[in-house]
């Protein structure tokens, strides 16, 4: 048997975990068959990489279901620097008092 865990988060900060054994030879899937989850159509993934649902599962695996992005990773990061301003970020954020700019 195939001990794998099924993680699924709905919201934010909300996090469900199934651990669920299977039998040898099973899918992705089938976990998500296993804790009701397999109408879903977010894409799922194995231990933070996105796999299809047809991927064979070993022992020890992390089942998990990935929620769409509602802001661009790169965009908000541009974003916070606006806010912050260069002197708040990277090498600014910690000079020395008469160093120069970026020491």
């Amino acid at each position: 048997m195939l001990c794998v865990e099924v993680v699924f988060s709905a919201q934010a900060g909300q996090a469900q975990e199934w651990a669920v054994r299977l039998p040898p030879g099973a899918c992705l899937l089938d976990a998500l068959r296993a804790v009701g989850l397999e109408t879903s159509a977010w894409p799922a993934g194995i231990w933070g990489r996105r796999a299809e649902r047809s991927q064979l599962l070993r022992d020890g695996d992390r089942v998990e279901l990935y929620r769409p992005l509602l802001v661009d990773p790169k965009v908000a990061r541009r974003e916070r620097f606006a806010r912050q301003g260069a002197r708040g970020t990277g090498l600014f954020a910690r000079q020395r008092p008469g160093g120069k700019a970026g020491y």
